[in-house]
């Protein structure tokens, strides 16, 4: 952890997504909601905020599966800064707010569209002229994956099907011709588009100076692969293992575990890592380089992938006939580590975790995960029992993939949850708060819950099912509900245990 951003080795944090925020506008967003949210980080003693990826959301509404490894999500923009910005009037945003209490997708991308489209008409007739030099900047700074995310998602909207898969073979191979008149024809949905990153990119700044300068540093999460559907799969085709039609010939996914008896099968297309290797690994370079912009850290998703990842053949039912492929770890973190000047990484050590990969994770430095929702029903020697921690280790209650503690608890068979009690010397009344004290009093540099267990919230808050391709990511919650007694409380328990 950057030591600018904590006073000892120890410190705490929270993990929630922005778009779990409250706010009037159907998800959660990086207005007065977020800032609200950085301030009571500060009341409760905590030094990190921890995200799930920030990029634009593509199938099941995943920030797992992403249009861009290195746009943000538009859905994140605030209604009420744009006003503050002077590009929309109050009444621009007054009609049409989704529902509250749950995130409900389609409503809120059909109302952010709606909003962020007449942003854009109304900047090009005039408003926000202060913005006019700034956007022309932005354009310039990032147009080595603007222009090609730009494109690729005004040829979405143009050609309406479910995947650039489905466009014409010419513009899926990106063949000049074919290239040149959608540039042309398309020139407004490709301005919009850039102008929804700018609003972005702005809006993150401004959020996270405002958390930097009170001290709060923000925990990024980059997943290992991409989505197929990306903008990222549509320009750089050759950086993966695709046929002539531009279609997966192998696809990640993870053999039976903890999470499911099949496996999980992600179906994102695999890094020909040769090619990448043959470019001193330039496009992950900038990929981190760029995802360093938005936060002070980055969760590495499914390290042990940078190992060996697990192969399955593409149009498999499932991911159990796969096979582990090794990866070139050590070298693109020697050139990650290079070219950054450090890495400011944490390990997803979690799943079939070998030797192998634990060198590679130790090799570097690399602060490994330990979820305590992993620890009991084994023995003594469980690495997630806090006993067995080393402090280069980063505790949690539970993740975003996991039950809520309350929910995970009481599913628990009978003797699992004896095993809790009698590690943990409680009557299991108060569970959630039990593992936040169990990870808060650990040896383990850095602790961090969900706000979901901070709330003592039943499963109807989890955030992900793996396996479960719908009805995930959409829990929010309510002002009301992160009180003053829970903020102190988390307080009073961080500054017991020095963090």
């Amino acid at each position: 952890m950057p030591e600018s951003n904590k006073s000892s080795s120890r410190s705490a944090g929270l993990l929630l997504h922005p778009t779990s925020l409250p706010g009037p506008y159907g998800i959660g967003d990086l207005g007065p909601a977020a800032y609200a949210w950085i301030d009571t980080l500060v009341q409760a003693k905590q030094k990190w905020w921890q995200i799930l990826p920030l990029g634009p959301t593509g199938y099941g509404d995943s920030p797992y599966q992403s249009f861009s490894a290195f746009a943000g999500n538009p859905n994140l923009v605030s209604p009420e800064l744009l006003v503050n910005d002077g590009l929309l009037d109050r009444a621009d945003i007054a009609d049409g707010r989704p529902s509250q209490q749950h995130v409900d997708f389609g409503a809120v991308i059909s109302f952010k569209n709606q909003v962020l489209e007449k942003a854009w008409q109304l900047f090009q007739a005039g408003r926000g002229a202060k913005l006019q030099s700034e956007f022309a900047d932005f354009c310039l700074d990032h147009a080595g994956w603007l222009d090609d995310y730009a494109l690729f998602m005004a040829l979405k909207e143009a050609q309406a099907t479910p995947s650039w898969l489905d466009w014409p073979a010419d513009l899926r191979r990106r063949e000049g011709a074919a290239i040149e008149g959608p540039r042309r024809d398309l020139a407004e949905l490709f301005g919009s588009q850039r102008f929804r990153q700018f609003l972005f990119f702005r809006q993150w700044r401004g959020l996270k100076n405002y958390a930097g300068e009170r001290g709060i540093g923000i925990i990024g999460d980059m997943p290992i692969f991409v989505s197929i559907d990306s903008a990222d799969v549509w320009s750089h085709p050759e950086l993966f293992f695709l046929d002539r039609e531009c279609r997966p010939t192998v696809v990640a996914g993870v053999p039976p575990d903890y999470f499911s008896a099949t496996g999980q099968l992600w179906g994102n297309p695999l890094y020909n890592w040769n090619k990448l290797a043959a470019t001193g690994f330039s496009w992950w370079i900038e990929r981190l380089q760029k995802t360093l912009e938005l936060v002070d850290v980055v969760r590495l998703d499914h390290f042990r992938g940078f190992e060996a990842y697990w192969e399955v053949p593409a149009g498999a039912p499932n991911a159990i006939n796969g096979r582990w492929i090794k990866a070139p770890g050590t070298a693109l973190l020697e050139a990650l580590n290079k070219a950054l000047g450090g890495l400011p990484l944490i390990a997803e050590d979690l799943g079939l975790i070998t030797p192998q990969v634990e060198a590679l994770r130790d090799a570097f430095g690399l602060p490994g995960m330990r979820v305590l929702q992993f620890a009991f029903g084994d023995d003594a020697k469980n690495p997630y029992l806090p006993h067995n921690y080393l402090s280069r280790t980063v505790a949690y209650t539970g993740t975003h993939d996991n039950d809520t503690t309350r929910g995970w608890y009481a599913a628990l068979p009978d003797n699992d949850k004896d095993h809790v009690r009698r590690y943990l010397g409680r009557d299991g009344s108060d569970i959630a708060w039990d593992l936040i004290r169990a990870a808060w009093s650990s040896v383990a540099d850095l602790a961090i819950a969900p706000l979901q267990d901070v709330l003592n919230l039943g499963s109807a808050a989890r955030m992900n099912s793996p396996g479960n391709s719908t009805g995930n990511w959409g829990w929010r919650f309510a002002d009301e509900q992160w009180t003053t007694q829970i903020r102190d409380r988390l307080a009073q328990i961080t500054a017991l245990y020095g963090r």
